[in-house]
């Protein structure tokens, strides 16, 4: 088994014999989103005079710059991705994955792992992707052979080649990738570990002895596949959005994050940091040395002005939409991953509220938005249709349904089911109430349900709102896949609340203890 060893043994060891030693940089991103241009403070789109001003991050014109600079700095390096390249702003709607493959293209990644969201739309526009990008995207733990768009196309692990040593990258994708996006039903999803060592295995069994897994599985489930593998060296993450760092004092965890032999790394999301680590390896393999830090991709950073040129072209056929101003707020609408996926927020309750009036006149009592359906904050003043479609991209439509109060409580279940995790299927709600307490084992958290004031009846039929991603089981609600008189085809859900905010401006944003926890 490869060990890591300590600096003043691999000291002892490059002094006692001429052991030659292998310097790598592995440059990388993760949950990139379609923010080809610059994001502001609150990950959403920024304005020009705001990135004049230098108050703007990411971007891939600076991340061209960065990415060449870093290079610089090592005569040994590769670019790689740890997924959800798809899906976030109006780039993606428009241009699906073509604008994604180009730009990965041009900054010269040497592979990636499959996201969720590549699933986003079927099989079909990955491979469509794959198609067009210059570099292998792997995904370990999924059975593809009977899909036959990605059957021949989407290997579990690949060899690549750089400074003369053969290096294994093995892709790992979220097992529940089929309550997330939407693979279809010809592709099953695996346990992480078991398939991260299926390949190591078969890489070491060819004598490939230095590994790295490009995941996109979140990083409690990282550290779990370091601990309960043998192997790997380096696992590049993504999904969980987890700033790893030695300096920034939000981190989630050191940079890199040690467990056993393995080096963990991730680098938030949205292109504002670029993941740096200088690895060392010994003859054998073993990995001697782990060091680095993300990079901030600031103001300070030039702009490629060629790839700058690009975007801006790529934009202009969503100026239109993007720019039209459709309401104003008195504040920041605070959308915020740390607070949709862990308590009621803001933008939770612009969103079910605004779901809840479209469709009140129904008899509609009750409304239910996955928080990992929330994707950015709003700020204060006026609002165009290009902000709320950041922060709602999915092109999700209203569905109505009619489900059992025992049904709403396990949904609500579900919902607070992985909130250690900050899962997207936390339920931000209208027309009801509820507790939860995380110290109570999963499925046995929630308590105090009020509906339109009055306790809920389990045995009574309520009718529901939600998205039709939640309906159809999406974030694990499988209990709304057979609702009574299910209609999934209403407005979008952009819609829906750009003309709520339009109707209630200037919006005031506010939270009233409708989720409260224990």
């Amino acid at each position: 088994m490869k060990r890591f060893l300590t600096a003043s043994a691999a000291l002892a060891l490059t002094s006692g014999m001429a052991a030659a030693e292998y310097n790598l940089t592995i440059l990388h991103t993760n949950d990139f989103h379609a923010r080809f241009e610059p994001i502001s403070k609150y990950d959403s789109g920024c304005s020009a005079e705001d990135d004049a001003a230098g108050e703007c991050f990411g971007g891939s014109a600076r991340l061209v710059t960065a990415i060449a600079e870093a290079r610089a700095r090592s005569d040994n390096a590769i670019l790689v991705d740890g997924g959800d390249q798809f899906q976030g702003t109006l780039f993606y709607t428009y241009y699906k994955g073509t604008l994604a493959a180009e730009m990965m293209n041009k900054l010269g990644y040497d592979g990636m792992t499959v996201g969720n969201h590549e699933f986003d739309d079927g099989p079909e526009v990955l491979r469509g992707f794959m198609d067009a990008v210059n570099f292998p995207v792997l995904m370990s733990n999924a059975d593809v052979s009977r899909e036959p768009l990605l059957a021949d196309k989407l290997a579990k692990s690949t060899v690549i080649e750089r400074g003369g040593e053969k290096i294994g990258l093995i892709g790992l994708t979220p097992e529940d990738t089929d309550e997330l996006a939407s693979p279809g039903d010809n592709i099953t999803f695996s346990d992480p570990v078991a398939a991260v060592q299926g390949e190591v295995d078969r890489l070491t069994a060819e004598g490939v002895n230095k590994i790295i897994v490009l995941s996109h599985s979140g990083y409690r489930t990282d550290q779990r596949v370091a601990a309960e593998t043998s192997g790997v060296d380096v696992i590049v993450g993504g999904h969980s959005n987890s700033l790893l760092s030695n300096t920034n004092d939000r981190a989630e965890g050191p940079y890199p994050t040690m467990v056993g032999d393995t080096a963990i790394v991730q680098a938030y999301a949205y292109g504002k940091f670029l993941g740096e680590l200088n690895v060392t390896f010994d003859d054998d393999g073993n990995l001697t040395d782990a060091k680095g830090e993300p990079i901030l991709i600031d103001g300070q950073v030039a702009k490629d002005a060629e790839t700058a040129a690009r975007i801006a072209e790529a934009a202009k056929p969503l100026e239109e939409i993007r720019n039209k101003v459709v309401a104003e707020t008195a504040a920041e609408i605070v959308g915020v991953r740390e607070d949709c996926r862990a308590r009621e927020c803001a933008m939770g309750n612009l969103i079910a509220d605004a779901m809840l009036a479209r469709v009140k006149d129904q008899g509609v009592q009750i409304a239910i938005q996955n928080g990992g359906g929330i994707r950015a904050s709003i700020d204060a003043g006026k609002v165009t249709m290009g902000e709320v479609l950041t922060v709602l991209p999915f092109q999700n439509t209203l569905s109505t349904f009619e489900v059992t109060g025992e049904t709403i409580i396990a949904a609500l279940e579900n919902g607070v089911s992985q909130h250690e995790e900050g899962a997207g299927r936390f339920p931000q709600v209208a027309g009801m109430s509820f507790a939860f307490d995380v110290s109570k084992p999963a499925g046995s958290r929630i308590s105090d349900v009020m509906v339109g004031g009055a306790a809920i009846d389990p045995a009574k039929v309520y009718a529901v709102v939600s998205n039709n991603y939640v309906r159809n089981g999406g974030d694990g609600y499988d209990m709304f896949k057979t609702a009574a008189n299910a209609y999934d085809f209403g407005p979008d859900l952009a819609d829906v609340t750009a003309e709520f905010l339009a109707e209630h401006g200037p919006y005031t944003p506010y939270t009233d203890g409708r989720i409260s926890a224990k």
